[in-house]
């Protein structure tokens, strides 16, 4: 077998969301870099999601694209929600490809379906966006201080977590707004907790991304339609609408690369000045 070169050669990476979006585009990046991926999505309906989420074939052409990379990977269906369901997928990740180095903490989910109540809206958006995460990192940290070889855990929150902007009260919005700003208080006393170990712990704060979480019908009628006396802010500080995935990608692979190798409990936006407004 040829031996695989890149900054990331000999690293394997845990990805939460893998099967499409952000979560993708992070795993291709990273598997071109060397990286073998553990990947893991629910490939399943969430019924208080008002969009489509992934599904298991979109799951293989992640898998696929990691092969067309040169990369060993390790696919898993399984709710951030279960820690149970997660802590298996990441044991059975570090069984097939020998541990963990990064964790990508990317699962997440958006606006909610209009026929769920305000308070399971708001609870739908904690348990996935910050129960989520706080499985994630907890199913892979002990394998990666048993280790002894360091490593980088980053989370992807939102520029909604570093700010207040479109808060309407809603159990969704509230929820999501809530669920993102949690993730930067865990980030900073998960730095405490696992710099001794010489593991790093950042979060990114994307604004909009063109991803099925913002490009979906449900998205597009809030913003054409919007309640009376209401005009929708999601203008962002560079003259550019939606993010791509690959410009979120970018930060994450340099935040996982020892090229960040000093960088920990950092909350680095990466939202066209979406927070600068």
């Amino acid at each position: 077998m040829t031996e695989r070169t890149g900054r990331q050669a000999g690293k394997v990476v845990l990805i939460t969301g893998a099967a499409r979006g952000q979560g993708r585009s992070h795993a291709l990046r990273l598997a071109s870099e060397g990286a073998d991926v553990i990947a893991v999505d629910i490939c399943a309906p969430l019924d208080g999601v008002a969009y489509p989420m992934a599904t298991r074939e979109d799951l293989d052409e992640t898998v696929a694209g990691i092969r067309e990379h040169g990369g060993r990977v390790s696919a898993h269906v399984a709710d951030v929600r279960d820690a149970d369901a997660i802590g298996k997928a990441v044991t059975a990740g570090v069984e097939e490809l020998g541990g963990v180095d990064a964790v990508l903490a990317n699962a997440g989910i958006g606006m909610a379906s209009p026929d769920v109540s305000a308070a399971q809206a708001f609870r739908d958006q904690l348990d996935v966006n910050t129960v989520g995460v706080w499985n994630t990192v907890h199913a892979a940290a002990p394998t990666m201080i048993a280790q002894g070889r360091g490593g980088a855990v980053v989370v992807t929150s939102s520029s909604m977590g570093l700010s207040g902007r479109g808060g309407d009260g809603s159990g969704q919005m509230d929820g999501y707004i809530a669920s993102k700003h949690a993730l930067v208080g865990l980030v900073r006393g998960w730095a405490h907790w696992l710099a001794p170990h010489s593991i790093r712990v950042n979060s990114v704060h994307p604004s909009g991304v063109a991803t099925t979480m913002v490009l979906n019908d449900a998205v597009a009628a809030l913003f054409s339609d919007p309640p009376a006396g209401e005009v929708p802010d999601v203008g962002n500080l560079l003259p550019v609408g939606l993010l791509e995935p690959r410009d979120v990608t970018a930060a994450v692979a340099w935040l996982v690369s020892d090229e960040a190798r000093y960088v920990t409990g950092v909350a680095l936006p990466v939202d066209a000045g979406f927070t600068a407004r």
